[in-house]
């Protein structure tokens, strides 16, 4: 059970174990791109590629669901990004469980965004967890973890790449310990709980009243979707990559105190930001020098609202 592309890598382990996998679940198609055609989720696409059963419901409550899943009789229920909470009785389903491919240090971050989260909050590290999934969001034990450096131009989509190979390879060594009965699963701690909510488009809008450091890591932590962004002149100004810069911000939070060849600069609540690609509102994205040749920004210039 999986949709996006995280999940990808663990459905392509799995099939090339020798456990059969009998069917995938994902959600359905959705409208995507300019033209909003209807598309399949990558999950979809590689099952299909190889001759997979698949399983689209709406929701996991349609009536149809669970018998459709007691017809494949699976042992095992993987779930990989999946987007959708599994009740009780899906939960029992298959004799051996569900297990889950988390892409957090579990405790920390449980919840739709981990990887989101981990790179707004600063952590220097972070893993995939793979964990018995109970009733409770992402609280169930976990059989083990694989870790890996978050690095500082680390963006949500880069870490996303690297985390999916390292779930992976996490989900083929625990497949391999329960097959030898040599795993147990390890209740998580008590202590270290956060949560990493759902990723809304008004969590990418700058506040430019923070300090740089902060935006910056939202900047690549939305990136490439929401992607993070303010305004100019009432038009979205979408910001794709950023630098800290030393010294004092030189003006209120979200002023424009440089706008030249050499960069283009804006004052935050400690420190100034350096936004290195920007993409105004029905135009593509640019580097900062190249953007304001064609639409100069006057300094003291104030983005946002």
């Amino acid at each position: 059970m999986g949709t996006p592309a995280f999940a990808c890598p663990s459905l392509d382990a799995l099939i090339a174990r020798p456990d059969p996998v009998v069917g995938v679940v994902c959600q359905p198609d959705r409208p995507r791109g300019r033209g909003l055609a209807r598309t399949a989720p990558p999950v979809k696409q590689l099952a299909l590629a190889h001759g997979l059963p698949v399983l689209q419901p709406e929701t996991l409550r349609d009536p149809s669901v669970e018998p459709a899943l007691r017809a494949w009789c699976p042992d095992l229920i993987v779930v990989a990004a999946y987007g959708r909470i599994l009740r009780r009785s899906l939960l029992d389903l298959p004799p051996h469980g569900c297990i889950n491919v988390h892409a957090s240090l579990l405790p920390r971050h449980r919840g739709a965004a981990p990887i989101q989260w981990s790179i707004l909050s600063g952590d220097t590290e972070t893993g995939v967890s793979i964990m018995a999934m109970n009733e409770e969001m992402d609280a169930g034990d976990v059989f083990l973890t694989r870790r890996t450096p978050i690095t500082p131009d680390d963006t949500a989509e880069t870490l996303t790449s690297r985390l999916a190979i390292l779930g992976a390879d996490a989900l083929v060594a625990t497949l391999d310990g329960l097959h030898a009965g040599t795993l147990r699963p390890t209740p998580q701690p008590a202590e270290g709980i956060t949560f990493a909510p759902r990723i809304e488009r008004e969590h990418a809008r700058i506040d430019w009243s923070r300090a740089a450091a902060e935006i910056e890591r939202a900047i690549r932590a939305f990136s490439p979707s929401p992607g993070a962004y303010t305004s100019l002149d009432g038009r979205t100004l979408k910001v794709s990559r950023a630098r800290v810069e030393s010294g004092a911000p030189g003006g209120p939070p979200g002023t424009v105190v440089r706008a030249d060849a050499v960069g283009l600069e804006v004052a935050t609540g400690a420190g100034r930001l350096s936004l290195l690609d920007v993409q105004l509102e029905g135009r593509k994205r640019l580097p900062a020098a190249a953007f304001l040749a064609g639409s100069p920004i006057r300094p003291g210039t104030c983005l946002g609202s």
